[in-house]
């Protein structure tokens, strides 16, 4: 499935619901339900920068795909990065720095998050692109 296969597959999830309320429940349900990363891997390293929460994500290379895992200890965080990780994990590198992030507007994520929390959400991204780009370098 393609990024944007799935970015669409989370815009039609979201329209279902009614509220904000409803969205946030879903969030917190697919934080529960995405690949934990492993502990080992909780590092500073693997810690996203700029997060009022803790979040970790951890990236390895598999068959020419990304794999991402990542936790937080925050549930609605943890609900944020379950969503970039969707959309993102096990992608090529070059489809992972090309895509774009237009689909966060569209769900109306952004601005239903406090400024902090949206602040984080900006450097989630920009550390899964970081990733990318440092195993599409080695592809080169």
């Amino acid at each position: 499935m393609t990024i944007q296969d799935i970015q669409s597959e989370i815009i039609d999830e979201f329209s279902m619901f009614d509220d904000w309320m409803q969205r946030y429940e879903y969030m917190i349900d697919l934080g529960k339900s995405m690949p934990l990363i492993n502990d080992q891997y909780k590092t500073e390293d693997n810690l996203i920068k700029g997060c009022q929460s803790r979040v970790w994500v951890y990236a390895e290379m598999k068959d020419d795909n990304v794999i991402f895992t990542a936790d937080s200890d925050a549930i609605i965080t943890k609900g944020i990065i379950a969503i970039i990780i969707r959309v993102f994990s096990n992608q090529h590198p070059k489809d992972i720095i090309k895509a774009d992030t237009n689909f966060i507007d569209e769900i109306g994520l952004k601005e239903h998050l406090s400024p902090t929390r949206a602040n984080g959400l900006v450097s989630m991204i920009k550390q899964i692109k970081l990733y990318a780009l440092a195993y599409q370098t080695q592809l080169n």
